[in-house]
Parts: C-alpha cells; sequence; structure tokens
C-alpha cells in the first residue's frame, strides 16, 4: 500500500427500504455515489457538531510552548503591558 493512502475501515449501517430511496436519489441530483453523498454529509455534519472543539484544539495549538517564534512575540517588554489589561 502506497504511503499516501489511509487505510480504510467499513461502516455498515441498517436503513428503511424509504431512507435508501431518499439517499439515493439525493446523492443522483448531486451528481454523486451514495458512498460520496453520505461520507460528505457525514463530514459536514461532523464538522458542525465539533466546530467548538476543533477551534478550542486549534487555540490551543497557538501557544508558546507549540510555537517559538510566537513565545519570542509575546514574551518581551512590550507585550508585559497587556498582561496587565
Amino acid at each position: 500500500m502506497a504511503a499516501t493512502q489511509q487505510k480504510r475501515v467499513r461502516l455498515s449501517i441498517d436503513l428503511s427500504f424509504e431512507a435508501r430511496l431518499r439517499i439515493r436519489k439525493a446523492a443522483a441530483k448531486r451528481d454523486l455515489s451514495v458512498r460520496q453523498y453520505v461520507l460528505e454529509a457525514v463530514q459536514e455534519r461532523v464538522k458542525e457538531d465539533l466546530s467548538e472543539e476543533m477551534v478550542r484544539e486549534n487555540l490551543l495549538a497557538l501557544t508558546a510552548r507549540a510555537d517559538p517564534v510566537l513565545a519570542a512575540l509575546w514574551d518581551n517588554p512590550k507585550d508585559a503591558a497587556y498582561n496587565r489589561l
């Protein structure tokens, strides 16, 4: 397997016939396979549901420990005035 390919895992769900039909119609309307349609829909929902956590993780990445360049910018006498606010 090439280094750029990610290992895939299978996820199975049981649907009613009507739900499956609606998904197929919606996928066809966007000219996508059912797999593509469901994957995009799930990814969008996960992004929406976890957006607050993702913002928090991104903010944690902007710390002095994580980025020495930012540490040099933040930890200086001029910047110390902002620490007292």
